[in-house]
């Protein structure tokens, strides 16, 4: 590792910046990972589109469907074509504590920078303050590597940003990606000033969250490479002009890709969201490959209105 346990969150402030995207998995026709098209996909994403880090085998690369064999194999490669290249935090989230640990341990052995634990279901539990604590406690007290809280509604709860903060003083906690409506990560983000990076996966959010809030960090989905192109990099544009504080030129290049997200937005089948990110992906030229069960594929005349919402929506290729 690049840091001790104590350093971590220094580091993470210095280095866990910019737009990180979180990686679809490729799958082969018979549903074993694509490692030749997850290098490739990886390659561009760093090279092509300037992708500060990567966000792996989290729920967009479907790892509730992996063997624990199959996420360890999904860590390495990322951390072997992103090293010195490109950050990387892989997620560790299990519902199992000890796979959970697992995971963590061989994140730290095989050059990941970071990892993210996604809040466990507690069913029953109305009181879950101090139980959100001693679980993310429990991480810190056995892993080294700095870790990120992840709080959505798969848990069937959202943390609370008291209970967030009060977790964001143990020593290897980095960030948070906080999933939740935005009056409530504002109020995190107040509460922790610049102790540990807090942000979100809503990229329609993200401008503004630069301009009021002073984020440094997306953390993150899919966008930075679906929206973006090796000539049409917009998203890193307004990034650049909003970080450099110029608002209104930032305001105009992200405006100019409401096309993009509306074409996305009103031909993305209700119950197929990843087979609609891969097919969307090989539009643009990288592999995106099968979904595994219980997601479903496209259909031919999906795929149809999808490539014509593509082809009209004006990314530059």
């Amino acid at each position: 590792m690049k840091y001790t346990k104590h350093e971590a969150k220094e580091y993470a402030r210095e280095n866990m910046n910019g737009i990180w995207a979180a990686a679809l998995n490729p799958f082969n026709d018979d549903l074993t990972l694509d490692e030749v098209g997850l290098r490739a996909n990886i390659r561009h994403w760093i090279d092509d589109l300037d992708i500060q880090g990567l966000f792996v085998a989290g729920k967009q690369g479907e790892f509730w469907s992996m063997s624990l064999d199959e996420r360890k194999r999904n860590m390495a490669i990322a951390a072997d074509e992103c090293a010195d290249k490109a950050g990387t935090i892989m997620s560790i989230s299990d519902q199992n504590l000890e796979t959970a640990l697992d995971l963590g341990r061989h994140a730290q052995n095989c050059g990941a920078d970071y990892v993210v634990v996604h809040a466990p279901m507690l069913s029953f539990c109305q009181e879950r303050g101090e139980v959100l604590y001693q679980y993310y406690k429990r991480f810190c007290d056995e892993l080294d590597i700095g870790i990120a809280m992840w709080s959505h509604p798969d848990s069937g709860y959202l943390m609370q940003p008291e209970e967030c903060a009060r977790i964001a003083d143990l020593p290897n906690i980095v960030a948070i990606k906080y999933s939740v409506p935005r009056e409530m990560y504002v109020r995190l983000t107040h509460l922790l000033g610049d102790k540990i990076h807090v942000s979100t996966s809503a990229e329609h959010e993200w401008l503004d969250n630069v301009l009021e809030l002073d984020w440094k960090l997306y953390l993150c989905s899919s966008p930075p490479y679906q929206l973006q192109t090796a000539s049409d990099q917009r998203m890193n544009e307004y990034t650049r002009l909003a970080f450099a504080g110029k608002a209104d030129e930032a305001r105009r290049v992200f405006d100019s890709l409401n096309p993009v997200r509306d074409a996305m937005k009103r031909t993305k089948p209700p119950g197929k969201p990843t087979a609609f990110g891969k097919y969307w992906q090989e539009l643009l030229g990288q592999r995106g490959g099968c979904v595994r069960t219980p997601m479903l594929e496209l259909t031919d005349v999906e795929k149809g209105l999808i490539r014509k919402a593509f082809d009209e929506c004006g990314l530059k290729r």
